[in-house]
This record gives structure tokens, C-alpha cells and sequence, in this order.
């Protein structure tokens, strides 16, 4: 792979060594674009973010928050944050929680996450525009292999939530989240659809109704 390569976003998958990685996202921090790295290949992204892709991530980290406020389940939620394990595997997600007792698990001043010392998150979720395809082939791979318990594609162009439950290296489709009981798919579908034609304060007014009717009920 040439210099040139290194240095240029890819939006796929090509073969690198891990330190032609290195080196590209050491350039590629300055364009604040996002890196994968699996399997001996990389992949950085620098698509622009489009506006949907935008309001859906707010509105996903939203109601999962609000959820887990309203369940009294212990939650810290990363934006967009690092996870490595030297040498082996790298990945940016769109969102990602701990939960119950991991929720305080990564200290304060961590900048990467590092794998070989932290656990994995037990929710990742990638907000797909331009890069379905990829969320629900490689990068569910990658996740199935690190360990994450569940892993949730938002569709953005149909509005639909795709979400795995993982274990053993493995996958299966679920409607309604396993490591957040209770919480349905098609409840944050139609948060999904509503913000459409709503603001979010609307939206989240919504869905704090659903969620507490769904609790007294």
C-alpha cells in the first residue's frame, strides 16, 4: 500500500498492516473521521455527516438514556469513542453503553479505550446513512468477535432499528433489547418516524409517555 493510500479515506475495506494503520489515522485525526480496523484491513470514513444521520443519533442516545433513567439502570453512554486492542482490532462506534455495574468502569481522563484492560460495551450502535451494508456485514463481525452483548443498526433512510443480541461469536435478530429489557425496537422506530415531522422536545415527550405508561401499566 503507497503513502498516498494511507493518507486518504477509504469508505471500505483494505488490506494494511497495523502500522500503515497507525499512520493513517494519525492523519486522518485532523480530518476528525472515523477508523475500523479487522482482519488485517482498515477502513476510514470521512463521508460528511448528513443532517438525518445527525438527528437520529441524538434521538437514539435520547431514549436509550431516558429509558434507562426511568428503569433505574445503571448507564454511561460514549459518543463516538475509541475502542482498541493493540495490534488486532480498532473501532470508532456511533454510540455505546455500559451498563449496571460496568457503567463506571472506564475512569476519567481515559482517552482510547483499551481493550486488553477494559471490558467491551454491552451495547454498540452505528447509525447507517451511507454505510448499511458494512454496518450489518464486517462490522457486526467485529463486534460478534470482540465480545459486545448487543448491537443495534439504525437505518436512517427507512427509519428502522436492526438489533442483534451476540454471544459466542455469533448473532441473532431481536425486536426487543436483551441487555435493556423492555425496551421494544418498534417504540424507538416510531420515535424515529415522529421526529420526521416533530422537534425532539416533542419526540422526547413521547417517548417519556410510552415509557412510563409501559411502567404503571
Amino acid at each position: 500500500m503507497s503513502e498516498t493510500q494511507t493518507q486518504l479515506p477509504t469508505d471500505t475495506w483494505i488490506c494494511a498492516s497495523w502500522q500503515e494503520y497507525e499512520q493513517a489515522i494519525a492523519n486522518l485525526l485532523k480530518e476528525k473521521g472515523k477508523s475500523y480496523y479487522y482482519k488485517g484491513h482498515m477502513r476510514l470514513e470521512m463521508a460528511p455527516v448528513s443532517f438525518d444521520h445527525g438527528k437520529d443519533h441524538v434521538v437514539i442516545i435520547f431514549a436509550v438514556t431516558l429509558f434507562a433513567a426511568l428503569k433505574g439502570i445503571l448507564a454511561t453512554g460514549l459518543d463516538t469513542t475509541t475502542f482498541r486492542k493493540t495490534g488486532v482490532q480498532d473501532c470508532q462506534p456511533d454510540v455505546a453503553y455500559y451498563l449496571r455495574e460496568r457503567a463506571q468502569t472506564i475512569p476519567a481522563g481515559t482517552g482510547i479505550v483499551n481493550l486488553d484492560r477494559y471490558p467491551v460495551p454491552d451495547l454498540v450502535i452505528e447509525i447507517a446513512k451511507t454505510s448499511l451494508l458494512d454496518d450489518l456485514g464486517t462490522k457486526r463481525s467485529l463486534y460478534e468477535e470482540l465480545g459486545v452483548a448487543e448491537y443495534w443498526v439504525v437505518d436512517v433512510q427507512n427509519a428502522q432499528i436492526i438489533a442483534y443480541a451476540m454471544a459466542e461469536q455469533g448473532s441473532k435478530r431481536i425486536q426487543e433489547s436483551q441487555v435493556l429489557p423492555g425496551l421494544a425496537m418498534f417504540t424507538l422506530e416510531e420515535a424515529l418516524r415522529r421526529s420526521r415531522e416533530m422537534n425532539q422536545s416533542e419526540v422526547g415527550a413521547w417517548l417519556l409517555s410510552q415509557f412510563q405508561q409501559k411502567e404503571y401499566c
